[in-house]
């Protein structure tokens, strides 16, 4: 058995930087969660990231893995509620690892399904993406936060008041109707923080970002359900911002019982169809600025 002595990420450095994250990225694990009596695997991409002193010459990149490992062979093994709690687990893990880091993040995000109501009625499954993130910092203690993304659909207002002016005088129409606007596919994300002891649910989340397009979109679609859909969107014409302030809203609405130190952020970009630039809207505040 050969035995390796050299440790040359432990080579101490007179005239390094600090680093502020050192890891590995794109690692791909199955995971399985428990909430509300249901278990699911989810196929997560994981990265981990430590700070590195001036005076190392690298991190163990390999303890990273070890610490993923670890938490994903406790999630097969015990009921774990959600990836945000591997998230921090990780956390601690590469911590308590990399004896010389000060910070430690990690990122999982997985596609997810949730069975949905078509405009019909008929249930389809759709697909969404869910996320956590974890932090750990000295001065900070341990922060992880839950997140949703979701693809809907937007119409442009603008559009839709400049071509109702053109309209008048020439063309006879119902001023309850609306009248044509270009379209947009917005891609939607929340995060939000909740402290280590409480829990958001992500089919809740995503509840709020689908209720907040335009009209939400639908893997399957028969002609009628084209209609209701591109009817239901242009009833309800919204900017990028009207998105991300919809969802805002709705987070009031929803999570009053969080404190007002817990951190959202919501962003809202539309790709655009008369445009080769996409459109962009966010906000990162907490539920405390929110509430004033």
């Amino acid at each position: 058995m050969i035995r390796i002595q050299t440790d040359v990420q432990n080579r101490k450095l007179t005239n390094g930087f600090m680093l502020t994250r050192v890891g590995v990225t794109d690692v791909k694990k199955p995971v399985r969660v428990t909430r509300g009596g249901r278990t699911t695997t989810l196929f997560c991409s994981i990265d981990v990231f430590v700070d590195l002193p001036s005076t190392q010459k690298g991190s163990h990149l390999s303890r990273n893995l070890e610490a993923i490992n670890e938490a994903v062979s406790r999630s097969n093994k015990e009921e774990v509620a959600g990836i945000e709690v591997i998230a921090a687990e990780i956390c601690r893990t590469l911590r308590d690892k990399h004896e010389y880091s000060t910070y430690a993040e990690v990122h999982m995000i997985a596609d997810y399904f949730m069975e949905r109501p078509g405009p019909s009625g008929k249930i389809t499954l759709e697909p969404f993406k869910i996320m956590a993130k974890a932090t750990s910092r000295n001065s900070d203690g341990l922060k992880k936060m839950i997140g949703v993304q979701a693809i809907g659909m937007t119409a442009c207002p603008c559009a839709m008041e400049t071509v109702r002016e053109l309209y008048k005088g020439s063309v006879v129409f119902d001023d309850d109707l609306p009248v044509i606007t270009h379209n947009q596919r917005n891609v939607a994300t929340v995060m939000i923080e909740v402290p280590e002891e409480l829990d958001v649910e992500a089919n809740d989340l995503l509840d709020v970002v689908e209720a907040s397009f335009s009209s939400p979109t639908f893997e399957l679609l028969k002609r009628a359900d084209e209609a209701k859909v591109v009817l239901n969107a242009h009833q309800n014409p919204k900017f990028v911002e009207d998105v991300v302030r919809a969802v805002l809203t709705r987070l009031l609405e929803k999570y009053t019982d969080l404190p007002d130190d817990v951190v959202v952020t919501v962003r809202s970009e539309s790709e655009e169809s008369i445009h080769k630039h996409n459109a962009f809207a966010e906000r990162v505040t907490t539920l405390g600025d929110l509430r004033k």
